[in-house]
C-alpha cells in the first residue's frame, strides 16, 4: 500500500540520519512521487506522520480530570481536581507514583496500537509518541532516564521489534531523554495476560522481569519513566516498577499511549469506558 510505503521510509529516514541535508531532499522527493497520508484512514495529509482532521477528532485524547496515579479518566470534573486519585488506586496503590496515557483504548486508537504491534507500522510509533508526550510532559520534565517495558527473546524474534521500544526511542528524541532500551529483560516467557485479571496477572509475571545486571548501576539513582502501549490492569508496568526500584532507582512513573479499562474494577469514580 502506497501509504504504508511512505510513512516507512520517513520515519527509517528520520531514524537513521535526522536533519541531513541529503535526507531532508530525499524526504521532498517521496513527498513529490508517494504524497503522505493519514496513517489510520490513508486520507490525504500535509505531512508523514500526522492524522488527518476526521480521525483526528474521532481519537478519544485523555485530559483532566484523570487518575494521577494510572491514568484513567473520569467521566466528569469530580472533587479532586487533577490531583485526584480512583478509588481502585486507593484501595491497592500501583508500585510508581504517576501514570498518565495518550488515549482511551477504543475502536480508534486499538486499530493504531495494534498495526504498529502487530503488522510492521513502525512509522506509527512516532505519531502515537507525540501524543504520550504531550500527555506526560509534567512526568518527562522531571525524568532522567526512560525504560520501555521488556519482550520476552520469543517473542522479540518473532516481531523483530519492541513496539515500547520504538515509543520510547521517539520519545526520547521529543523529550531529549536518554533511553536505555535493554534495562529490563524477561527472564521467563509468561502465557498471554489479555484474558486474566489483574490478580491473575500479577500471579503470572512475578519474577518475570528483573533488572539486568550489567544496567542496575545505571538505573541506581535515576528518576525512571516507563513506557508502553497499552495500560489494562498495570501488572506488567507494576512488574517492570518492582525491578527498576529493586536496581536502586530513586522514583518511578509510567507513560502509555493508551490506556484500557480493568475488566474486573468496577465503574467506580464514574470511570470513562472506551468508545467502541
Amino acid at each position: 500500500m502506497a501509504g504504508t510505503t511512505r510513512n516507512a521510509t520517513e520515519t527509517r529516514s528520520a531514524q537513521g540520519r535526522a536533519g541531513g541535508l541529503p535526507w531532508r531532499m530525499a524526504a521532498r522527493m517521496l513527498d513529490l512521487l508517494l504524497p503522505p497520508d493519514c496513517p489510520a484512514c490513508h486520507q490525504p495529509v500535509d505531512r508523514a506522520g500526522l492524522l488527518c482532521p476526521d480521525c483526528f477528532r474521532g481519537m478519544s485524547f485523555i485530559a483532566d480530570p484523570c487518575c494521577a496515579r494510572c491514568g484513567q479518566p473520569f467521566a466528569a470534573a469530580i472533587p479532586g481536581g487533577a490531583g485526584r486519585v480512583c478509588a481502585p488506586c486507593l484501595d491497592t496503590p500501583p508500585p510508581w507514583q504517576s501514570g498518565r496515557a495518550a488515549l482511551v483504548y477504543d475502536e480508534r486508537s486499538r486499530a493504531l496500537v495494534l498495526r504498529l504491534k502487530y503488522a510492521d507500522r513502525i512509522d506509527l510509533a512516532p505519531l502515537l509518541a507525540g501524543h504520550m508526550a504531550r500527555a506526560g510532559r509534567a512526568l518527562l520534565a522531571q525524568a532522567d532516564l526512560l525504560v520501555p517495558v521488556p519482550l520476552h527473546r520469543a517473542r522479540l524474534f518473532r516481531r523483530r521489534y519492541n513496539q515500547a521500544g520504538l515509543l520510547a526511542a521517539a520519545i526520547g528524541r521529543i523529550a531529549h531523554l536518554p533511553v536505555l532500551p535493554d534495562a529490563l529483560v524477561r527472564v521467563r516467557r509468561t502465557q498471554a495476560l489479555a484474558r486474566l485479571g489483574a490478580g491473575a496477572r500479577h500471579d503470572v509475571l512475578q519474577g518475570a522481569i528483573v533488572a539486568r545486571a550489567s544496567r542496575r548501576d545505571d538505573l541506581a539513582g535515576r528518576r525512571i519513566v516507563l513506557v508502553d502501549d497499552v495500560m489494562t490492569t498495570g501488572a506488567t508496568l507494576g512488574a517492570c516498577a518492582r525491578a527498576v526500584m529493586a536496581a536502586g532507582a530513586a522514583s518511578v512513573n509510567v507513560l502509555v499511549a493508551a490506556r484500557a479499562p480493568d475488566p474486573a474494577r468496577s465503574n467506580r469514580d464514574g470511570w470513562r469506558p472506551p468508545v467502541g
